[in-house]
């Protein structure tokens, strides 16, 4: 005998609020000022936000929109992504083919704005939205009707590169978008990593948020987060010289932060978040954020300054792992 789902806590799609939940413990750095301008004026001001992974490029887009009450709708592309996915289609309902807008038309008629996640997962089935990426309307040739965006609908584009292609070959799948396509956004921005003061906020903020006692394997949890973040800054320093083949992201600090507090052990929670990357690289890393703890002199601007100094840093490292 089959069971009926429980559907008694599920809402109806019209009851549905399309604005981001506020996030009380967001930290607006990089380009959130950028964004929270485009998002407050209302215009239409199409936006292509480019980053390496876990920089905050999405959840930059979801909190200006929840800070300013703004519906949105976050479309995630894929090379499969087509243009019934984007605009709609017909759908097979009781036995009759029924038309239902797809997201793009939809945050058009209610002047939403659109976030076209990993956009350079795209085939090029997504120049269907060249139009749309003028402001101009759509024509749905299906049901022969043009739609036209109400005011305030706007357009933001996320992706790891910039659409020409990965050059470091982290990215699979991503490939170069039409330049005709890429032309369409009047502006790029670039969303780096954060700075380590605000790094060090972002993650304290985190874990104050958990409501968890600190564990008993660390003095200061405040010290651990420095060290988290001055370790993730070196990696990244290396990665950008070619000296490492990956980075530690924000993402990745905050996932250690999170497994610290379920696990109550650093090197455990470190250990398991580093399991993703190859054996070489999990120990080059391990072995890394240990040195980083025993230097207790280390200069901000070694690692995350304006002009991150990496040689000095290495340097420090290597002092005291021979003294080891």
């Amino acid at each position: 005998m089959v069971k009926k789902a429980k559907t008694e806590n599920v809402k109806e799609v019209s009851e549905v609020s399309y604005v981001p939940e506020t996030d009380k413990n967001y930290v607006k750095w990089g380009e959130f000022k950028t964004v929270d301008k485009v998002v407050k004026s209302g215009s239409f001001y199409p936006i292509f936000i480019t980053g390496l992974s876990g920089n905050g490029k999405t959840v930059m887009v979801e909190q200006a929109c929840a800070r300013n009450k703004r519906e949105m709708y976050r479309v995630n592309i894929t090379c499969r992504t087509d243009e019934d996915d984007l605009l709609g289609g017909f759908r097979l309902v009781d036995g009759q083919t029924i038309w239902f807008d797809g997201p793009v038309v939809k945050a058009m008629k209610t002047g939403a704005v659109l976030l076209l996640d990993e956009i350079d997962l795209a085939s090029d089935d997504i120049m269907c939205l060249q139009p749309v990426l003028e402001g101009k309307g759509v024509f749905l040739k299906k049901i022969n009707t043009f739609v036209e965006p109400a005011d305030g609908f706007q357009v933001f584009a996320t992706a790891n590169t910039k659409g020409q292609g990965d050059e470091h070959g982290k990215f699979v799948g991503t490939g170069f978008l039409n330049e005709a396509f890429l032309e369409r956004f009047p502006v790029t921005v670039e969303q780096t990593y954060p700075k380590k003061a605000t790094e060090i906020k972002i993650l304290t903020k985190f874990w104050e948020s958990l409501e968890t006692e600190k564990p008993s394997d660390v003095e200061d949890i405040n010290e651990l987060v420095e060290q988290l973040v001055v370790w993730a800054g070196i990696t990244r320093t290396s990665y950008n010289e070619s000296v490492l083949n990956d980075l530690i992201t924000t993402r990745r600090l905050l996932f250690i932060m999170k497994a610290y507090s379920i696990f109550e052990n650093i090197t455990k929670s470190i250990e398991l978040n580093l399991n993703r990357f190859d054996d070489i690289t999990k120990m080059s890393f391990l072995d890394l954020f240990k040195k980083v703890t025993a230097i207790e002199d280390m200069q901000e601007e070694d690692v995350l300054g304006e002009e991150p100094n990496t040689s000095a840093s290495f340097s420090k490292i290597e002092q005291v792992s021979t003294n080891q």
